[in-house]
């Protein structure tokens, strides 16, 4: 398996995941009465990132990852409070920028040395980074985001957290 394909096929299916759960926060907010933007700053605990940061940590991750190992642009966004159109448009951009990348620009990719600023000077492998950090930080923070949700109420189910399933015909 590529680093390709360990990366952008599942970072996109969860993106896309992300957009239903918010679909879906919307819409029990709507039933109860209240606003959607409750959503924004819940958090599991004092001490953890509400569901804008999370959603904004899941983008960058995603993003981020591809752009350390491919060594092309990522799109840059603000942080900090925002909107659900704000939100909205992130993942889109994100999701454009992975859908940007085809396998070409992982080739080749796995043993290049990367040193992000967070390891303070510490070096890791290109396929390292992405199987023992970028996919792990990606699915941390679309986990807590899922988790504020749920804990607050929104239905959502495993599939939905999963992205569906892709069922073959009955016939093949």
């Amino acid at each position: 398996m590529s680093l390709y394909d360990e990366t952008v096929p599942v970072f996109v299916r969860t993106l896309t995941a992300l957009e239903v759960w918010i679909d879906d926060a919307h819409a029990f907010a709507e039933e109860r009465g209240f606003s959607p933007d409750v959503f924004l700053t819940a958090r599991l605990a004092p001490d953890q990132f509400d569901v804008t940061r999370n959603i904004q940590s899941t983008c960058d991750s995603a993003k981020l990852t591809c752009s350390r190992v491919t060594g092309v642009d990522a799109p840059t966004h603000e942080d900090g409070p925002c909107s659900w159109e704000v939100l909205r448009a992130r993942i889109a951009d994100v999701k454009g920028y992975l859908g940007g990348l085809g396998e070409e620009a992982f080739a080749g990719r796995d043993d290049v040395v990367l040193s992000p600023a967070f390891l303070r000077g510490g070096r890791m492998l290109a396929k390292d980074y992405v199987r023992g950090f970028g996919i792990a930080n990606f699915y941390f923070h679309a986990c807590a985001t899922y988790s504020i949700l749920r804990a607050n109420g929104v239905k959502l189910g495993k599939i939905k957290y999963i992205g569906g399933l892709t069922l073959l015909p009955a016939d093949a």
